[in-house]
This record gives C-alpha cells, structure tokens and sequence, in this order.
C-alpha cells in the first residue's frame, strides 16, 4: 500500500455513495474523489451545506453525479426522513461512508436526548446503516466505511452512564463515540456474515487530520492547542482522506479490516492495515452496545436465519 493516492481508485461508473458528513474537511474529499472516479454520490448535510458541497464539488470535477440532501445526524426523525428519500430513489446502494462526527463540544444533548457526541457519531449511524441496509445489500460489493479516529484507543464504553450524565469530559465522550464507531463496525461484519448480507463493514481512521472538527467542537485552552497542532502536526485532508478512500474503494480489504496511515503512532502516511484497541475487539461489549442502540433508535437490522 505504499503511496497509495486517489489517482489509484478504480472506475466507479454505475455505483451509488452515500457520504455523512460531505460539506467539509474529509467528508468533502472523499465525496469529491469518489464523484471523480464516477460513481454518483449523495452528499448529506445539514441545512444548505450540502448544496454548497455540490457546487465546490461540481466547479472541479467536470461531469460529477452529484446529490445533495440534507441529514442531521443529531436528529433521528432527520436521519429517518434521509434514509427513506435516499431509499425511495434509489433501489440499490454501494457504497455508505459514516464520515460525519462532532468532536469534543460542551456538554450537549441531540434533538433525541442523547449526548452529543455520542448520539450524532454513534447512534446517528447506527440508525442510518440500518435504515439503509437493505438497500446496500442489492448493490454491487457493497460496503459500509466508518470513520473512526485513533482517539478510540483511549475510549471506555460506561454502560452504567452512556450518556455521561454523571460526569462529562469532553475528549472522554469524544474517544467513547470513536470505540463505539469500533465496535459497531466489526458487529456489522460479524452480523451481515451471520444475515447473509452481501455488505462488507471495513473500519477507517485519518490520523491527525487538520479538519473543521478541532475548531469548531473544542473550546478554551483546548481548542487552543489544536490551532497550533493543526500548524505543526496535522496532515491536510486530501491525505487524511486517503484511508477512507482505500477502505471504500481498493481491491482486497476485506470485511472488518481498519485502514489508518503508516506513519508514526498512525498519525501520518500512506494508508495501510492498522488494529483497533483490545476493548474494540470485545464481542460481549460490542453485542450489548448493539442492543442498547437498537433500543435507543427504534432501528433494527436483519436478524441471522
């Protein structure tokens, strides 16, 4: 995989993608890059950002099939109304990339209760991959791409205060949303394999990834600090892209693989195999957080025959 770049992504003509998440920083690029390689590309987003996303797209990709519909992930009657316009009109998906996510806000609840970064990281995808689902499996190798973040190696799922009403920290909310997106990713697999489903889960992380997410989630001394690591750390986000890019579009990833850079402690590089933290390969956690967000959702999936 070494210096693997967008020109290397195969021809897309005929596939449909859905991207969370595509009016900026990664989401955009990987919306962009997919639209170039031809396969047409929903674009969500909230509010007009997502037309806005299909004109900065459009004005440097000639002929791109471009979508946009609006989705806030933060509200599931959104995610609900999304996921059915999107199911309407199109019999058949290939390819749903959860790339959209808050990071490290105040203390905020969604338009459903949930905390925050929780319930528009996690629970929002969750709903909409189960919604969607059905319509991944008519499509063409089929894959499901959630973007995690190498924070998720810090991440403690607390079953006993979920939705941290009984202490909150902001980086701590945000590295459970990102061992939550783990866990989910490789259940999917492990569930499409026992449903039948012709859907590969593939997880992917971009490192430190100079994006929108540091400064407009972080306050104070936190945020601060993420302006000059932006400045001297982070890669940009045609490179932060590149692992979900590889995870959705390279020959030979296989369901439950996470993609993440080749550099140091994976904050930088190429896109290679990477492994997810001890906890994120927990099967009983992963079945029980399953569990409780089908409850919290109302969404379920197919069930195994």
């Amino acid at each position: 995989m070494t210096d693997w770049t967008a020109d290397q992504i195969p021809d897309l003509s005929g596939r449909t993608a859905v991207v969370t998440g595509a009016n900026s920083g990664l989401g955009l690029v990987t919306a962009r890059e997919l639209a170039r390689a031809g396969a047409r590309v929903v674009l969500a987003g909230r509010g007009s950002k997502a037309e806005a996303a299909r004109d900065s797209i459009a004005a440097d990709v000639d002929g791109a099939e471009l979508e946009p519909r609006t989705l806030d992930l933060a509200d599931l009657a959104s995610v609900r109304s999304f996921a059915g316009a999107v199911a309407a009109d199109h019999p058949s998906l290939d390819l749903l990339v959860n790339n959209a996510g808050v990071m490290m806000t105040p203390r905020q609840t969604t338009k459903d209760g949930f905390e925050l970064q929780l319930g528009t990281n996690h629970l929002g995808h969750f709903a909409l991959t189960g919604l969607l689902v059905e319509r991944l499996a008519r499509g063409t190798e089929a894959r499901v791409v959630t973007v995690s973040s190498i924070e998720h190696k810090a991440g403690e799922i607390d079953f006993d205060d979920l939705q941290s009403e009984r202490g909150y920290s902001p980086r701590g909310a945000y590295q459970r949303s990102k061992l939550a997106n783990v866990l989910f990713a490789l259940e999917l697999e492990r569930r499409s394999l026992a449903a039948g489903l012709p859907v590969k889960s593939v997880l992917a992380h971009p490192g430190y990834s100079a994006t929108n997410l540091q400064s407009s989630g972080p306050t104070g001394i936190a945020k601060a600090a993420m302006r000059v690591s932006n400045l001297l750390v982070a890669q940009s986000p045609n490179v932060g892209a590149l692992p979900t890019l590889y995870a959705a579009t390279a020959s030979g990833v296989e369901g439950g693989d996470f993609i993440g850079p080749d550099g140091f402690r994976e904050f930088r590089g190429s896109p290679t195999h990477v492994e997810p933290i001890a906890r994120g390969r927990d099967e009983q956690a992963a079945r029980r957080l399953w569990e409780v967000s089908e409850e919290l959702t109302g969404v379920t999936f197919p069930r195994s025959s």
